[in-house]
Formats: C-alpha cells, sequence, structure tokens
C-alpha cells in the first residue's frame, strides 16, 4: 500500500493565484492597500509631530537663548517675605561673567484702566512693573507696536503694554499715544511689547520707568525679580554664586531659576500630551 504525498504547489502556481485573487476581488484589494497606506501615514504623523515640535523648540530656545537666569526675593527664615538690596544690581553686574542686568520692581498698589470712569474692582488681574531700561535686551523681547522707554520718557508718565494687557484694555495699533489711567493719575501708552516667551507674566503688565515709578507713584525701588545674561559657558557658574552675590548677608533669601528650563518643560509636557 502506497503513501499518499500531499501536492505542492509549484511558484509558477502561487503566482497565478495570487493574481486571480487581485482581479477577482479588487474592491477588497483596494481596501486592503488602503488600510495599510493609513496605518503607515499614521505611525509617520505621530513621529513627524514629536519630531518637529522638539526642533521648534531647539530652534526658539537657540534664538531666546539659555544663558537667561532669574532672581527674586523667597521667604526668610520666619516665614516672611524677604526683600533684596538695592546694590544687587550693580553686585551682580561685577560678576565677570555676567553680560548684563536688569530688574523689574512691583507697584503693589497701582492699577491700569481703560479710564477714570471703570469700577475699581475691574482691574483684570494686571500688573504694574517699575522696570530698567535694559529690561527688552536682556530678556530678548520685542516691540510689537510703538517703542520702548528710553532716557526721556522713563521719567515721565509714559507705559508700555504687554501684549495681552493691550488686548485687555482693548488698545491696538491705532491707539499708541492714548492716555490710560494708571495709579490714580494719566500715563500715555508709547508702546505694545510681542508676547515674551521666557517671561509669559509680562504680557499681562503695564511697565514703566523706574525714576517715574518713584516720582509719580511713591515707588520705594523694591526689587521684585533680576534678570541677567551671563557668557553661554557659563550659566551654572553663576547660578551657583548669584544668592550670595546678591545679598550676602541672607542668600538664602534669594530663590535662582532658569526662565529657559520652565519654557522647555512646558512645551516638553506640551508635546508628551499631543
Amino acid at each position: 500500500m502506497s503513501t499518499l504525498q500531499p501536492a505542492k504547489l509549484l511558484a509558477i502556481d502561487v503566482v497565478r493565484l495570487a493574481a486571480y485573487g487581485l482581479t477577482a476581488r479588487p474592491l477588497r484589494v483596494v481596501l486592503s492597500a488602503l488600510g495599510i497606506a493609513i496605518g503607515i501615514a499614521a505611525m509617520i504623523a505621530v513621529v513627524g509631530i514629536s519630531t518637529s515640535s522638539r526642533a521648534q523648540l531647539n530652534q526658539l530656545l537657540s534664538e531666546l537663548g539659555t544663558n537667561l537666569l532669574s532672581a527674586g526675593p523667597g521667604k526668610s527664615m520666619f516665614g516672611e517675605a524677604a526683600t533684596m538690596p538695592p546694590e544687587s544690581i550693580a553686585m551682580l553686574g561685577r560678576i565677570a561673567e555676567v553680560e548684563m542686568v536688569s530688574a523689574i520692581g512691583v507697584l503693589a498698589d497701582a492699577r491700569i484702566y481703560r479710564s477714570n470712569r471703570i469700577p475699581a474692582s475691574q482691574s483684570g488681574g494686571l500688573a504694574v512693573y517699575a522696570t530698567k531700561l535694559n529690561l527688552l535686551e536682556t530678556l530678548s523681547a520685542e516691540v510689537a507696536v510703538g517703542s520702548w522707554l528710553n532716557e526721556a520718557t522713563a521719567n515721565y508718565p509714559a507705559v508700555v503694554l504687554g501684549a495681552r494687557a493691550a488686548a485687555r484694555r482693548g488698545i491696538g495699533r491705532g491707539l499708541i499715544g492714548q492716555q490710560v489711567w494708571l495709579g490714580g493719575r494719566w500715563f500715555t501708552v508709547v508702546g505694545i511689547l510681542a508676547p515674551v516667551s521666557l517671561v509669559p507674566m509680562l504680557d499681562l503688565s503695564a511697565l514703566i520707568g523706574w525714576p517715574a515709578g518713584e516720582r509719580y507713584l511713591d515707588f520705594e525701588g523694591d526689587i521684585t525679580t533680576l534678570y541677567l545674561r551671563t557668557a553661554p559657558d557659563a550659566v551654572e557658574a553663576v547660578r551657583s554664586i548669584l544668592a550670595p552675590t546678591a545679598n550676602p548677608e541672607a542668600p538664602n533669601e534669594v530663590d535662582v531659576s532658569r526662565p529657559s528650563d520652565a519654557l522647555a518643560a512646558e512645551a516638553a509636557a506640551d508635546v508628551a500630551f499631543t
């Protein structure tokens, strides 16, 4: 009794059978190919979104610079709000690796309104800061409309609005030169900032000259935040001595940060959720 052997298809028969399948059910073939193409495209898109977002972040950080450090008063050992000595700006400027130093000081009691007819409760959460003239250069920020403060306007009631602050007050390109009610007196809007990526809180702020704050709004010169640019390869070295240099008597009362780290973390979180 002979043993049956399973039949085998020749290679030419396999090709003919496959060709028959393709021609016999063309719609199924098209749908199958379309499904594979969509799957591959989806994979490429997911990888592409992540890669392009990372490249965009790297480009943004490269343009803004990662050598910006900031320092502000923290808490004392008793939990009270600390202050920074006025000499901090000059002391930090003496560090060889520091390229420029600027500062802002909040006017806690000042509010800004479109006119003096608006109720005091409708301040919109906008902050008012006195600022040094080199703040714009230090932060790599830009003026979208109008001009930045100068040696003359910093001494008089002139104000530059952040991007979102101007939008909330309904002030645009055509309203440069208009007056706003700030701190109980009229100030003239001389410019509007473009969004400040490294320090987004300035988008919701009104900035006046340091001397103008002292002259018109009883600003006492208290520093809220110091910003300094360092040599790119000396960021960590400067960061380690920033607090004891800014406040030698109480370095533990100085909070030091690197704004570009926060920007990178925020962007990385957005990419992760995407």
